[in-house]
């Protein structure tokens, strides 16, 4: 099977190796002796939840404030 690069460094798939890896929407890549490789990843949500929540630097206690403040004063 053949797969065209184009200008903008997209690779379009071909159907049948699609089919193959039928719900994968993102795939890890490496270069290993001038081949590509493609891996189908099954990203988890809260995974990528916890990795923003690292990036923008909050911390559990910066959560729980929120919450509180969310549900406002008591009774």
């Amino acid at each position: 099977m053949l797969a065209k690069l184009t200008s903008k460094n997209q690779l379009t798939l071909p159907k049948a190796v699609v089919a193959a890896v039928e719900g994968a929407e993102y795939f890890d890549v490496v270069e290993e002796n001038g081949r590509i490789i493609l891996t189908p990843v099954r990203i988890n949500r809260a995974d990528a939840v916890r990795a923003k929540l690292e990036e923008v630097n909050l911390s559990e206690a910066d959560i729980a404030d929120a919450v509180a403040w969310a549900r406002g004063p008591a009774g």
